[in-house]
């Protein structure tokens, strides 16, 4: 019933920057805090970024606070991953994921997260 659709990744040179979309199907997307996670290769899915119902609050991991921005227009349901001064370490595919209902405190758990996108490639290179 929920569907979750990345798009935006790309190979992008160290220092750069990508915008990564996630479009939400659904009519109570507005009603859902969302995150963002990234898996490279051999490792396991991390998170990486989450913002609350109404994008008032928003929460990082240190490793991209200060180059990483999430956002959302629930409009167009639709969350954003911009990402500035890209690292190598940042290479991975990345994911959108829904956060359970009647959760409202960020957490970096898979298990909090019902619904997940596909995931779309991210690659940094120096």
């Amino acid at each position: 019933q929920v569907q979750l659709v990345e798009s935006g990744g790309g190979l992008v040179q160290a220092g750069g920057s990508l915008r990564l979309s996630c479009a939400a199907s659904g009519r109570t997307f507005s009603s859902y805090a969302m995150g963002w996670f990234r898996q490279a290769p051999g490792k396991e899915r991390e998170f990486v970024a989450h913002i609350n119902w109404n994008g008032g609050t928003t929460y990082y991991v240190d490793s991209v606070k200060g180059r990483f921005t999430i956002s959302r227009d629930n409009t167009k349901n639709t969350v954003y991953l911009q990402m500035n001064s890209l690292k190598p370490e940042d290479t991975a595919v990345y994911y959108c994921a829904r956060q359970r209902q009647f959760r409202t405190i960020p957490s970096p758990r898979l298990e909090e997260y019902d619904y997940w996108g596909q995931g779309t490639q991210v690659t940094v290179s120096s």
